[in-house]
Formats: structure tokens, C-alpha cells, sequence
């Protein structure tokens, strides 16, 4: 007899953007992959960390005698410096704000939801999200017993999400009684901008029916539209009476600083109870990486001025990369649905209108991570997207997410262009096979 695992161990599954790389990695074929299905940034990080990092036992280092010690588990002051100041270089006030410190964005986001929602087997108090989101949100509510309630926003065949209308939202607000809403402004995973008329209208439900705000700021200033940045430090008592002392913000050192593996993060709020509350429940990690803390506590010194360039720079880098992507992949592939790439770093691609009806996301990413592959200059390729169904909090039968990938814009632009032809060849053959299984409705338009 061999001791039980936990009902919560035997249910789970891989999260879908690692599924792919996950299946990959038992492949001996020698078919070489191009991941997309993960932000995990490519680039070098922003200078002034890369210095730190060179710099680990130079004179003033504190690890230049090999030691690594705790740091306090609210985070070093210079760490918390550095966020502050990146909010500020922004063109927000954020003297005022209170910053913990964590390990990576994804422990930030761990902390909201311990910190605003009820006990799931209570039903009281759920997170409120709009699908699709960020898996991960839901990932973790399941893993601290924590519940969430979702909107649904639909992919238009222009490549928009709808956003749901007020009334619907002020509907699940009295039904479930949510502790937080929670928004991604630079949306992971469409790549849609919310406007700050949007944030403004959500802020000022949140205050009508006595919510937190949680807004997850990972790609702030990774917009492509132009206009203003936007962000939950952008709204005020001026704009909106009462949203003050009800804002938090997950930070992270990942996206705009291209520092995936730090893991660097931080929760941000003008509520001081809650960053007492926060740290108070942190103290069971003792503390977050120190020599992460350190590297990313290189941003304290660098001038708004600077700061500001590094934000043009990146934006120039990803804009031309996604134009080229979607109006490629439209090119190729008539009927297929891209969502707009507004900001961020992702598209959803949705084949619905080219796809037989027993096409499965799963399954085709399996498909390419199993044993799918495309000759492309003497090389045997294959694509590793990730499936949208585990971004929708629905069931099987009435996930839109059974027709849709998610694609990240991760991979250097010699190999993101690569992407287009991929995809095409990859689901030319997948549907080929589901032809064998069951007469196609539909087939890819050539």
C-alpha cells in the first residue's frame, strides 16, 4: 500500500502554457521547436541590472563575501524603491504607496487573492475575473481553496474582444458578491488595451459595491496604440470618490524589464492595512530573492528620462514583430481570426471559421508537440503555442477556448517570422488527420 495523494494533487493537470514544452521535452525525433506558447522574454534585461549582475562581489556588493543572507520579508528598501520609482516614471504619484516585495509576480498574485477572497467552501467572497485571463489566477485560487467567478468577452471575427456591458457585470456583483475585481490593463492573454475610460467604469463599480481593485500591471507601457498609458495609479478620488485605499497592483520584474528567471515581483497597494496584513502572511516565506532583489534594485538610480527611453525601445521592438505576425498569418491563412495587438506581448488566434467542428486546441498543440513538424530550409520544425481553454473559467462543452491558441511574442525576430508558416503547415496536417477520424466541415483555405 503506498500513502494517498491530496483530492487537489490527483486533479491536477500541467498549466496550458506549459503543457506544450512539457509534451515536447519526451520527444527524441530531433524536430527542433519554436516556443511561443510562454512569455518567456528573450531579451536581455534593462542595463542598469545587467550591471548588478556583473557585479555580485565587487566593492559594496553585499554578497561580495559569498554570503547569502535573508533579507526582511517586506523586501530590501531599495527594491521597493526602484518599483516606486518605475510607477512614478509612468507619470503616477507613488510616494505614498506601500510596496511588499515577492518572488515574482506570481507570489503577488498569490497574496491578492489570500488577502481579499472568502474560503471557496464557503462560496463567500470569490474573485471576480473576465475571461479570458491569465490562467494562472485561477490556478492558484483552486490551489488556496479560493474561488472565482468569471465574465465572458467574446473574440470578434475584427480580431476585438468584446468587453461585457455594465449591467451584466453589475449583475454577477450582486448575485456572487465578489471580494475584488480583478483586470489586466495590457491584457494577457488578447493583447488588448483597456481604455481609461474602461478602467474608470470598472473603478467606479468597485466603489459602488465596496470591492478591492486588483490590477495586474505586468506589461505597463507595453502599448502599441499611441495613447496614454494606463494604470490603476492613473485613477484617484478626483476621478473616481472612494477608489483610494481599495488599489492594489501586481508588479513584476518579468515582461517591461525582460527578467523572467529573477523572479522578482511585487504587490503595491495605498491600503496600509493590507500591506501590513500582506507582509504579516509573507513572513511564512521569510523572504523574497535577495540576489534578485538586488539585480532589480538597479532601476533606483536611473533617471525618468532613461526610463522612459527603455519603455520606447521595447515598444518599437514588439509593434513591428506583431504587425508582421498578424497581417502574415491573415495572408496565409483566409477565415483565421487574430486579436487586435494593442499591447502586451500576446495574440489569440482563433480558427473557428477554418477548423472542422471536432477540432480541438488541445489536441492540435499535442499534435505539434508529440510528432507534428514542417520542413522549412533543411530544418524539421515544429510550433509550441499554447491552448485558450484553460484561460476561460467554463466547461468543456461551452469554452470558446476550443478553438483558439495563444501566441507570445517571446522568440527572436529571425524565428518569430517563422511562426506564420508553422502554424499553417502544422494545422494542415493536424486536419488531415482529423479527416481520417471524421469527414472535415471545413479545411484550411489554401
Amino acid at each position: 500500500m503506498k500513502p494517498e495523494l491530496s483530492s487537489h494533487f490527483q486533479k491536477r493537470e500541467p498549466s496550458v502554457i506549459r503543457t506544450a514544452q512539457i509534451e515536447f521535452q519526451k520527444r527524441q525525433d530531433g524536430a527542433e521547436a519554436v516556443n511561443v506558447a510562454i512569455g518567456n522574454v528573450s531579451l536581455p534585461m534593462h542595463p542598469a541590472m545587467v550591471r548588478r549582475l556583473a557585479d555580485l562581489q565587487v566593492q559594496g556588493s553585499p554578497f561580495r563575501d559569498g554570503a547569502v543572507r535573508y533579507t526582511p520579508t517586506v523586501g530590501l528598501e531599495e527594491t521597493r524603491r526602484a518599483f516606486r520609482h518605475i510607477i512614478a516614471s509612468s507619470g503616477f504619484p507613488a510616494d505614498h504607496l506601500y510596496v511588499q516585495v515577492t518572488d515574482g509576480g506570481s507570489q503577488a498574485m498569490e497574496l491578492v487573492i489570500v488577502g481579499v477572497c472568502g474560503d471557496a467552501g464557503t462560496g463567500e467572497k470569490p474573485l471576480l475575473i473576465i475571461d479570458p485571463t491569465y490562467t494562472n489566477y485561477t490556478a492558484m485560487a483552486a490551489r488556496l481553496g479560493r474561488s472565482v467567478v468569471s465574465l465572458q468577452r467574446t473574440l470578434q471575427v475584427d480580431g476585438r474582444f468584446t468587453l461585457p456591458d455594465r449591467s451584466r457585470i453589475e449583475a454577477i456583483i450582486r448575485e456572487r458578491r465578489p471580494g475584488a475585481l480583478l483586470v489586466i490593463p495590457y491584457d494577457n492573454p488578447s493583447g488588448q488595451l483597456y481604455s481609461r475610460r474602461q478602467m474608470l467604469e470598472l473603478a467606479e463599480l468597485c466603489v459602488r459595491y465596496n470591492l478591492w481593485m486588483a490590477s495586474d500591471e505586468a506589461y505597463r507601457e507595453l502599448l502599441y496604440t499611441g495613447g496614454e498609458t494606463v494604470s490603476i495609479w492613473g485613477i484617484s478620488d478626483r476621478e473616481v470618490a472612494g477608489i483610494e485605499g481599495r488599489r492594489i497592483s501586481v508588479e513584476t520584474s518579468s515582461k517591461v524589464w525582460n527578467a523572467c528567471g529573477l523572479r522578482i515581483g511585487a504587490l503595491v497597494t495605498d491600503n496600509e492595512d493590507f500591506h501590513i496584513r500582506g507582509v504579516a502572511e509573507y513572513t511564512a516565506n521569510l523572504c523574497p530573492n535577495a540576489i534578485g532583489q538586488y539585480i532589480f534594485a538597479g532601476l533606483a538610480a536611473e533617471s525618468h528620462e532613461k526610463l522612459s527611453r527603455w519603455y520606447a525601445q521595447q515598444r518599437k521592438y514588439y509593434k513591428s514583430m506583431l504587425t508582421e505576425l498578424v497581417s502574415r498569418m491573415e495572408a496565409l491563412l483566409p477565415g483565421i481570426i487574430v486579436s487586435s495587438p494593442d499591447a502586451s506581448i500576446y495574440s489569440v488566434v482563433d480558427v473557428r471559421r477554418i477548423a472542422p467542428a471536432n477540432f480541438d486546441a488541445m489536441n492540435f498543440v499535442l499534435y505539434c508537440a508529440r510528432e507534428g513538424a514542417v520542413e522549412i530550409e533543411g530544418k524539421r520544425l515544429t510550433l509550441l503555442v499554447a491552448p485558450m481553454s484553460g484561460f476561460y473559467d467554463l466547461p468543456a462543452e461551452a469554452n470558446p477556448g476550443r478553438t483558439q491558441m495563444r501566441i507570445a511574442y517571446v522568440q527572436p525576430p529571425e524565428r518569430m517570422k517563422l511562426v506564420p508558416e508553422l502554424f499553417k503547415g502544422l494545422l494542415q496536417g493536424f486536419l488531415k488527420r482529423l479527416e481520417q477520424v471524421a469527414p472535415a466541415s471545413a479545411e484550411v483555405r489554401r
